[in-house]
């Protein structure tokens, strides 16, 4: 095949042109940031089902052990010594198994020396949610 004449020079038919990889890089990186999103989102996601199953288990052992011992644990480690949890899961968020936030209950107005326990568990982390709500509030 002969080479193609453009103004009277002679022009190689090889290769790509500045414009054509111009268009294929910016493509590559408007596809590259699309993903990037992507996973940064799923992650975020993982994160938060995973923080909503915990507190529904540790909820669950406080339940479980109320119903035993018809009183709360004093504190979250006691559902771990008494074999309601082989062990505090750490929140996702803070990275740790200390920031869980142990709510008291309410004390008991028939003995009001006794100490009301944790009732309720929350997460420590700081900042929202994917749908706007604070982590502190789940």
């Amino acid at each position: 095949m002969a080479p193609s004449t453009v103004t009277g020079k002679l022009r190689s038919t090889r290769g790509f042109t500045m414009i054509e990889l111009m268009v294929v890089m910016a493509l590559i990186v408007i596809l590259a940031t699309i993903g990037m999103t992507q996973y940064r989102q799923s992650i975020q996601f993982t994160k938060e089902a995973v923080l909503k199953d915990d507190l529904f288990k540790m909820r669950d052992a406080i339940d479980q052990y109320y119903a035993d011992k018809n009183k709360y644990p004093a504190a979250l480690e006691d559902l771990v010594t008494g074999g309601y949890m082989r062990a505090l899961p750490k929140d996702p968020f803070t990275d740790s198994s200390t920031s869980w936030q142990g709510i008291p209950g309410e004390p008991d107005p028939a003995n009001p020396s006794t100490v009301p326990g944790i009732y309720d568990v929350k997460s420590g982390a700081e900042g929202a949610a994917i749908d706007g709500s604070s982590y502190s509030d789940w």
